[in-house]
């Protein structure tokens, strides 16, 4: 399959890979040759001492999607806790923004299970009581793989939003897939839809001279 992508500069690819939970087409399947190809394009990404210990669960099967978002469903928002006040300044700083986001997420939460393919990226390893270094080591060789994913993913028309409702029920939704709880650990969700259209903006952002610091804090 040959895998077209959008005409998007490299600063346009980062500035408009959006969180789309609104704009995903729950109707057209998603070929299964792009979505592999989205995950090897997310492999080049850096990973510390060049482990490669990711690794990608992609459930398509209508079934284990409608399970896995009951699940996620279950575990949306446990372990939460309340913004900070600056998060709040920050996130309502554009009026209506946090409207939109909320309004996103409650449509996101009822059509999940329409998605046609939902992403679990995993690395090796858990990290549950080790130290802030081995913590940073650890997501720091996901991480970066579950970007270049969801970049891969805008440039080939593709919309996805990197959600954490599947980790307070981690370990339910690991005896669902098959996943090796103990060994493996899971990094959030990522829903993966075809975009109802293409043209997404930048979005609203503090002014960078807020969280640029030289020298010192």
């Amino acid at each position: 399959m040959s895998c077209p992508v959008l005409g998007l500069t490299a600063e346009e690819l980062l500035t408009t890979t959006r969180s789309v939970r609104r704009r995903l087409d729950l109707d057209r399947p998603v070929d299964p040759a792009l979505l592999r190809r989205c995950v090897e394009l997310a492999t080049q990404a850096p990973t510390g001492r060049n482990r490669q210990g990711w690794s990608f669960v992609v459930v398509t099967d209508p079934r284990r999607r409608a399970d896995l978002a009951e699940l996620w469903r279950r575990g949306l928002g446990q372990g939460s806790g309340p913004m900070s006040a600056d998060d709040r300044r920050r996130a309502y700083a554009k009026p209506g923004s946090m409207e939109k986001v909320w309004g996103g997420l409650q449509h996101l939460g009822e059509n999940l299970h329409r998605v046609p393919a939902l992403v679990i990226p995993c690395i090796e390893g858990r990290t549950d009581g080790l130290a802030a270094a081995e913590q940073a080591a650890r997501w720091g060789s996901l991480f970066p793989a579950v970007w270049s994913f969801m970049l891969a993913a805008r440039l080939h028309g593709l919309g996805t939003v990197l959600t954490t409702g599947n980790m307070a029920v981690e370990r339910e939704v690991a005896g669902l897939l098959g996943i090796p709880y103990e060994s493996v650990m899971q990094g959030g969700m990522i829903p993966v839809a075809h975009t109802i259209g293409t043209d997404f903006r930048p979005a609203h952002r503090v002014p960078v001279d807020e969280v640029l610091h030289w020298d010192t804090w």
